[in-house]
C-alpha cells in the first residue's frame, strides 16, 4: 500500500476548502476564501488545483468551470468521474458506475480511441430540493 502524497501548504489549503464548502467552486472563489491564509494570485490556486487533480483528489466540472473534492478516498485507478449536479442548490454528488466505465472502455477499444479520462455531468434536482 502506498502512503498518501505529501501536499504543499497551498494544496492542503485548497483541498480543505473544497472539502468544507461541499459545492463546486471556481478557482477565483477559492482564491477569495484563501486570501487571509496567504494565497494572493490566481496562479497559486491553479497550480494547487492542477496537482490535486493529477493526484485524483479533485475533479473539474467543465460545464461549471468549477472544482470539487473527490468523494472517494482511494487513488483513482479509473478514468471515469460522474456527477449529479442539482440545478437548485448547486450540490454535486460524485458516483461511480462500473458498467458505464466498461462501456466507455469497450467503445474506445472498438474505435481505436485511447481513452485517458471521462467526466459525465448530469443535471437535475436533488432529493432535498425536489418538491415530491
Amino acid at each position: 500500500m502506498t502512503s498518501p502524497p505529501q501536499l504543499t501548504n497551498h494544496q492542503t489549503l485548497v483541498l480543505k476548502t473544497l472539502l468544507r464548502v461541499k459545492v463546486p467552486t471556481s478557482a477565483y472563489g477559492l482564491l477569495d476564501q484563501l486570501r487571509e491564509q496567504g494565497l494572493r494570485a490566481p496562479q497559486q490556486v491553479y497550480r494547487a488545483l492542477d496537482k490535486l487533480m493529477e493526484l485524483g483528489l479533485v475533479h473539474k466540472l467543465d460545464s461549471l468551470n468549477a472544482f470539487v473534492a473527490c468523494s472517494h478516498p482511494h487513488p483513482h485507478a479509473h478514468g471515469l468521474a460522474a456527477f449529479a449536479i442539482c440545478t437548485h442548490c448547486g450540490q454535486a454528488e460524485e458516483m461511480t458506475d462500473l458498467a458505464i466505465e466498461k462501456r466507455l472502455q469497450s467503445w474506445s477499444k472498438d474505435h481505436a480511441f485511447k481513452l485517458r479520462s471521462a467526466t459525465i455531468e448530469m443535471r437535475g434536482t436533488c432529493a432535498q430540493c425536489s418538491p415530491d
